[in-house]
């Protein structure tokens, strides 16, 4: 399988002078390609024997400050940032011949953050938060089931539920940032950003 990419190109002078204005163009038209759910993104993550893991995760708000979503801290992804916490977040956007990735260090949101954040989910997904203790074992389906039920009769649609002290965000600080542009004959566009310690510089990389 081969797909042929005939894209505009990607140039210097294009781009916004910082990434995260530039993320924001890319989002945009994702969004206006009508992408399914444009803010999944591969997260990557470093175990303490060096092996390497990925899930996808939604991104739920960015900034200057970096990007954030938010897990179980005791999920093998929470684990493994807390022993390691330099990341790779990956945004796929086949549908429009873009990809964006992201290298940098997670640190964890403040406990005010999580719980504004929190309080937007709805109702089922707060629950949900609570009766997964997640990439733990389960012994079955209907144990998770069960469980889920408990916490529905404890708190109906009305009730406050407050958010888990074991789940709350991250937020990325990027250090590289890298716009990818797929082009005709493989001679696809990557252009990084890159971190110093006044201001970001941008290369171009090889295809």
């Amino acid at each position: 399988m081969r797909a042929h990419y005939r894209h505009e190109g990607l140039r210097e002078a294009d781009l916004a002078p910082e990434p995260f204005e530039q993320f924001a163009h890319w989002f945009h038209d994702a969004e206006a390609a009508g992408l399914h759910e444009p803010n999944a993104m591969v997260l990557s993550t470093v175990g303490p024997e060096g092996r390497p893991g990925s899930r996808t995760v939604l991104l739920k708000a960015y900034d200057r400050a970096g990007f954030v979503f938010f897990t179980h801290y005791g999920s093998r992804k929470g684990r493994d940032i807390e022993g390691n916490p330099w990341v790779s977040l990956l945004f796929p956007w086949h549908g429009i011949a873009r990809q964006v990735v992201v290298s940098g260090r997670a640190r964890r949101t403040g406990r005010a953050e999580t719980t504004a954040y929190f309080r937007t989910r709805p109702h089922g997904s707060q629950l949900g938060a609570w009766a997964s203790r997640q990439s733990s074992a389960v012994a079955s389906r209907e144990e998770l089931d069960e469980l889920y039920a408990s916490l529905a009769a404890r708190y109906p649609e009305s009730a406050d539920v407050p958010a888990p002290p074991e789940w709350g965000g991250y937020r990325v600080a990027p250090e590289t940032v890298e716009f990818w542009q797929g082009r005709e004959n493989r001679l696809h566009d990557r252009l990084r950003y890159r971190r110093t310690d006044t201001a970001w510089t941008i290369e171009r990389l090889a295809p």
